[in-house]
């Protein structure tokens, strides 16, 4: 028992810290996400809301930072993401690359 609390009690900073990170979100309509660019500050954690009003499957996915997450049709999810150093880092849909493209923006 104590080696649970102990556990518990180690992750209520990231719990805390998963609180307090601003939300941004993503959707995809049509096979393109909306907004395609995407401004976010910089050396913030964020949450990425992915809201998915196709009728098909998407995958979020970038080369340029750590993130896949497969987002069914019509409905939504979410990830963390950063933080990261100033920049521009590209995301896509991995099963609509040619029109599911998008850039995040970190100032």
């Amino acid at each position: 028992m104590k080696r649970v609390l102990l556990a518990l009690a180690m992750q209520l900073p990231l719990l805390a810290s998963a609180a307090d990170a601003p939300s941004y979100t993503l959707t995809l309509k049509d096979h393109r996400y909306q907004p395609s660019e995407l401004r976010v500050p910089a050396g913030t954690r964020i949450k990425l809301e992915l809201v998915n009003r196709d009728p098909s499957p998407e995958e979020f996915e970038s080369d340029d930072f750590p993130a896949e997450k497969i987002v069914m049709p019509n409905s939504s999810t979410s990830l963390f993401i950063g933080p990261f150093k100033a920049g521009r880092y590209r995301f896509y849909g991995d099963f609509h690359q040619p029109t599911a493209q998008g850039m995040l923006i970190v100032e």
